[in-house]
C-alpha cells in the first residue's frame, strides 16, 4: 500500500463523515491526556502542532495551533490553520514549533521512521512531543478476527480466530517481545552514540472493510523502539527516563523532550 492508497481511503471516509469520532476536545478520548502535556509543561501560549489531527476536536486546546492531516476533506470547519500534508514529509521548516502531538496516526503511516525524523525537525531544540500511536497492531485486525463469527471463516481462518485468546495473552506476548527488545537494547548499549533504525512490522490494511480497530493499520510498533530511536539520537522519554523502566513499557503515549544541537 503506497501513501496515495491511504491518502486516498482518508478522503473518501472524511468526505463521507464515517472517520469524524471527535468534534470537539468535550468528546475526544485523548483530549484529557494532551490537556495534562499542556498544563505539565505550560504549553498554553506555546506553537502547536497536531499531525493527523483530523477535524480539529483538540484545536481549542491552546492558543497558537496548527493542524495537519493527509485529508484535504479533514479541514472543513477549522477556526484555527489547518494544512493538509503527509506526516512523511512535513510542510514546516526547521524547528518551527514548540511542541507536537499525535494521537492514532503513526500506525497509519507507509514509513513511520520518517514521519519520526519530520516530527523531530520540526520541533525546536527542546520541544516537547507526546507520540500515542496504537502500538502493536495485530495482523488479524485487517480481516476482523475477533468481532467476526466462526462461520464467517474456512478452517484455516478458524484455527486463526481460535488462537487469538493464546496469542493476545501477557506471558505469550512477553515470551516473544522480551527477548527481541533486550535484543536491541544490547545494540543500543554496544554502540551508544550510534542512531538506531526504527524496526517495525509492515501490515496490510483493509480500505474496503473497517471491521474494528486499526482495521486500516499499515505497520504495527513496539513503543520501546520508539524510545531507543530517540534516545540513541541524544533526546529524552521523560516518563520513561531509564533504559530498565522503559524496558518494561508495555502501551500509551510517550512523551519526548527533543535535545537536538543549535546551529
Amino acid at each position: 500500500m503506497t501513501r496515495a492508497d491511504a491518502q486516498q481511503f482518508y478522503e473518501r471516509e472524511y468526505q463521507a463523515d464515517r472517520y469524524a469520532i471527535a468534534v470537539d476536545a468535550e468528546t475526544h478520548s485523548f483530549a484529557p491526556v494532551v490537556r495534562r502535556f499542556i498544563d505539565q509543561f505550560g504549553l498554553q501560549h506555546a506553537r502547536c502542532l497536531e499531525i493527523g489531527s483530523g477535524r480539529g476536536a483538540l484545536q481549542s486546546l491552546v492558543d497558537d495551533y496548527v493542524g495537519l492531516d493527509l485529508a484535504r476533506t479533514a479541514g472543513v470547519g477549522y477556526r484555527k490553520p489547518f494544512v493538509a500534508g503527509s506526516c512523511e514529509q512535513l510542510p514546516f521548516a526547521d524547528s518551527s514549533f514548540d511542541a507536537a502531538w499525535s494521537y492514532a496516526v503513526l500506525e497509519h503511516v507507509p514509513r513511520p521512521e520518517a514521519a519520526l525524523a519530520e516530527m523531530r525537525r520540526v520541533l525546536r531544540p527542546g520541544g516537547l512531543l507526546l507520540l500515542a500511536p496504537a502500538w502493536q497492531c495485530r495482523p488479524w485486525a485487517a480481516e476482523g478476527y475477533p468481532v467476526r463469527p466462526y462461520a464467517d471463516f474456512d478452517w484455516r481462518g478458524k484455527l486463526v480466530k481460535l488462537s487469538i485468546p493464546l496469542r493476545e495473552s501477557i506471558a505469550f506476548r512477553a515470551m516473544h517481545i522480551l527477548p527481541w527488545r533486550l535484543a536491541r537494547l544490547i545494540a543500543h548499549l554496544v554502540a551508544p552514540g550510534r542512531p538506531m533504525g526504527f524496526r517495525y512490522r509492515q501490515l496490510t490494511p483493509n480500505y474496503e472493510q473497517f471491521w474494528m480497530s486499526d482495521s486500516d493499520a499499515l505497520n504495527s510498533m513496539d513503543p520501546f523502539e520508539a524510545i531507543l530511536w530517540f534516545r540513541s539520537r541524544g533526546d529524552r522519554c521523560l516518563n520513561y527516563p531509564t533504559l530498565p523502566k522503559a524496558l518494561l513499557v508495555r502501551t500509551g503515549e510517550l512523551v519526548i523532550r527533543i535535545e537536538k544541537a543549535t546551529n
